[in-house]
């Protein structure tokens, strides 16, 4: 059986891009209202719903599981010559996260 919940957070970054694969220190935790059960695959689809700053915010989740995940801004380095400094001003961030 499919189980869906949804959220939404508002979310902005003071830290410079995260380089290093696995740093999760600038993350924000989101909790389920919901556990899911026990020893289910759980993705997360998030999906930035404002358009309050100039740059790009990416959007970098980590360590999803039953319980919930980890979440940041993490402003979009758009290619060598345009670098972004990391920092991005609040953003309201839809999610959805489903069994599969």
């Amino acid at each position: 059986m499919t189980m869906i919940q949804t959220g939404k957070i508002s979310l902005s970054s003071d830290n410079a891009v995260e380089t290093a694969g696995g740093n999760t220190s600038t993350f924000t935790r989101v909790t389920f209202p919901t556990p899911f059960p026990a020893g289910s695959e759980v993705i997360v689809l998030p999906l930035t719903q404002t358009f309050n700053g100039p740059d790009t915010p990416g959007i970098r989740v980590h360590n999803v599981n039953e319980q919930g995940f980890l979440i940041r801004l993490n402003e979009v380095r758009v290619n060598a010559s345009v670098v972004s400094d990391g920092k991005h001003t609040t953003e309201q961030v839809g999610w959805l996260a489903t069994t599969v």
